[in-house]
């Protein structure tokens, strides 16, 4: 089946998370005001373009949950619609946390959604990018957490319920690397992928500007996965700037696929320029893309470059 879009699906909107359910496309990621969650759905990629946007969620005024507002990322859970997210507070804007939103109905665009609170972790810190999924009969979730205060961590815990922790967290990578800590020391984003025997975990590595790049880490599907142990890291970025087809910054990803199942889909943001003023959290203009990936004969992924702007097909 041939598919075609245009990139960017969505002008600025980063941290893209894309998922199809039901034989439909859901969208949602950060909007530049980072004061709400919203979703998107559509029958193709091309349809997310024109698809008119539902704010589900905003900000409170005061307290947690009140500025912020990242990454927000739609998953249904045994039939039930949650959100995760993580957002600070108006008087102290670095206090990020994890937070979890459920749908009271079967559909997420017109029913009601309800608080369920923040994901308590041991150690309370800066924290966000939560993932929940499912492996081997067990739900797990992995999310990002400086520990030591300047470095941003991934972490992995079982889960009890889709906003409690179960078992005690485990870090599985730290920014050790020197492209990870270009700018910032960080290691956040994780998106999972299983495949090929293997459970994969794309992340994201140093500040958000060009040197922005996905890194990856693998298991063993048949591996303790809250044994550190059990996971390893590729030495190099395995998607980072191509400066030849003006596209900057590529990451925090997201996996989907065709319509047919057949060809793997890498979803992620990216400037197309290099140069930003000021802060890059306050540049608007990490957009959404989407673009087919294979993989090698060692039954890892190859997510190859980043493609120019405009129109694509699988």
């Amino acid at each position: 089946m041939n598919t075609s879009w245009t990139n960017p699906i969505v002008e600025q909107r980063a941290d893209p998370h894309l998922s199809r359910v039901d034989g439909r496309y859901w969208f949602t990621a950060s909007v530049p005001s980072y004061d709400a969650i919203e979703i998107r759905a559509a029958d193709s990629i091309a349809g997310l373009a024109i698809a008119p946007p539902t704010v589900i969620w905003r900000k409170h005024d005061s307290g947690p949950m009140s500025w912020h507002v990242w990454a927000p990322e739609l998953h249904r859970i045994d039939g039930r619609w949650f959100v995760y997210f993580a957002a600070a507070e108006r008087d102290d804007i670095w206090k990020l946390r994890m937070y979890v939103l459920e749908c009271e109905g079967a559909d997420p665009l017109t029913d009601n959604w309800i608080e369920r609170g923040q994901i308590a972790t041991p150690e309370e810190g800066f924290s966000l990018d939560a993932t929940p999924f499912e492996h081997n009969g067990k739900r797990f979730l992995c999310w990002a957490q400086k520990s030591p205060p300047t470095e941003s961590n991934l972490y992995i815990a079982e889960l009890a319920n889709p906003w409690t922790l179960k078992t005690e967290p485990v870090v599985i990578t730290r920014p050790d690397l020197a492209w990870e800590r270009i700018g910032f020391c960080v290691n956040e984003g994780p998106a999972l992928l299983k495949r090929n025997g293997k459970v994969f975990i794309a992340y994201s590595a140093a500040a958000t500007d060009a040197n922005y790049c996905m890194g990856l880490l693998w298991a063993d599907e048949n591996a303790d996965l809250l044994d550190p142990k059990s996971w390893h890291k590729s030495p190099t970025p395995v998607f980072m700037t191509d400066e030849s087809v003006s596209q900057f910054g590529p990451g925090h990803n997201s996996f989907t696929t065709t319509p047919d199942g057949k060809t793997d889909l890498l979803v992620y943001h990216a400037r197309n320029y290099r140069d930003i003023v000021g802060d890059p959290l306050n540049d608007p203009n990490r957009h959404a893309r989407v673009q087919a990936f294979g993989w090698r004969g060692d039954g890892f992924p190859d997510f190859g470059t980043p493609v120019a702007d405009g129109p694509y097909s699988t």
